[in-house]
């Protein structure tokens, strides 16, 4: 029971850190992929849903990213949710295709990345102290129903810490390592 505390708080952990790499892949470090997208969430009747759901999305080139909308009336909204993202893209349309060219990266704009990267790291790690308020929860909970002893539950709440300082760790080194990337002209 409290080696599956920890195994279920582990792969959340792990998922946590995952979900971050996949972003960090999408802070793009000069040329254009259609993965930019995937966070940009546009108005679709009613709800909030991602680009890639309401359009196409394509490569034109190495420097620019072709949106064409499945539906005509939806130009003007992708495009202003292009505009309004934290992506600092100036989407112009041509028809019913958005082109959004990517700028060259000047310092400012390299900045600007990094604290997104920051960002979704501080997400991260919000995200993997959430597990672990979960996991110490349910030992509270065993504890409180007299299923395991107050000293199994620190036992499991140090381990559950340890394991928490290992993926905060993780997720330090792979911010380092994005922030060196976007700095590399």
């Amino acid at each position: 029971m409290l080696n599956e505390v920890k195994k279920n708080a582990e792969q959340k952990m792990q998922k946590s850190l995952e979900s971050l790499k996949s972003d960090l892949g999408k802070v793009r470090t000069g040329r254009a992929h259609t993965g930019l997208l995937d966070h940009v969430m546009v108005e679709y009747y009613g709800s909030m849903v991602a680009v890639n759901q309401v359009a196409n999305v394509t490569l034109g080139d190495a420097r620019t990213i072709n949106v064409q909308p499945y539906e005509k009336n939806m130009v003007a909204k992708i495009e202003k949710a292009i505009r309004d993202g934290d992506l600092g893209l100036n989407p112009a349309t041509n028809g019913d295709v958005i082109r959004v060219p990517m700028p060259m990266l000047t310092e400012e704009r390299r900045r600007d990345l990094i604290k997104v990267v920051r960002t979704e790291g501080e997400n991260a790690k919000v995200a993997i102290r959430n597990v672990r308020r979960d996991a110490n929860d349910q030992l509270k909970k065993l504890t409180k129903d007299k299923e395991i002893s107050e000293d199994d539950e620190r036992r499991m709440q140090d381990e559950v810490q340890k394991l928490t300082d290992r993926f905060v760790t993780e997720v330090d080194k792979l911010l380092q390592v994005k922030e060196a990337d976007l700095m590399a002209v």
